[in-house]
């Protein structure tokens, strides 16, 4: 599995949890191990300009996701298939900011955002009641597996 992940944000991050997690995240959901991710943290003058050339909204955003290959995870009896996930696009900052609204640290906050952006990487999405339901029952089952694995890496 090949994730890059590049810090143009100018901010400290964990960066080797935030790979450490987008591996599992991608193990978790039987994704080839040959598939490709990226993962670009970046200032808010950066993400302001991402949200709007790409969503048509104004001002920085937290998380935005740039599929590529359209992968999907494997149904129970099928192969996964190798491809290029994609880009999740983090802003360290807006994280940083919205960490407290949440009851969460910074990290954290990074962290519950990547597996999110994975999530949309995907095709799951929250447009919907149902999807939303898929996505964040999802979303939580990895976050609380990723607990776990890291507090028995910490044993």
């Amino acid at each position: 599995m090949s994730i890059d992940l590049n810090n143009e944000s100018g901010v400290d991050a964990d960066t080797a949890g935030l790979v450490a997690l987008g591996r599992f995240v991608l193990d978790e959901l039987r994704i080839h191990p040959l598939a490709e991710l990226s993962i670009l943290l970046v200032d808010e003058e950066t993400m302001a300009a991402y949200h709007e050339r790409y969503m048509g909204e104004p001002g920085p955003t937290d998380v935005l996701s740039f599929p590529m290959d359209e992968l999907r995870p494997p149904a129970d009896d099928d192969e996964p298939v190798e491809g290029l996930l994609g880009d999740v696009v983090l802003c360290p900052t807006v994280t940083a900011r919205q960490a407290a609204e949440h009851g969460r640290t910074p990290d954290q906050e990074a962290e519950y955002l990547l597996v999110h952006g994975i999530l949309h990487l995907l095709g799951f999405d929250h447009a919907e009641p149902e999807e939303k339901a898929e996505m964040f029952g999802l979303h939580h089952r990895l976050m609380a597996a990723w607990d776990t694995e890291r507090s028995t890496r910490r044993s």
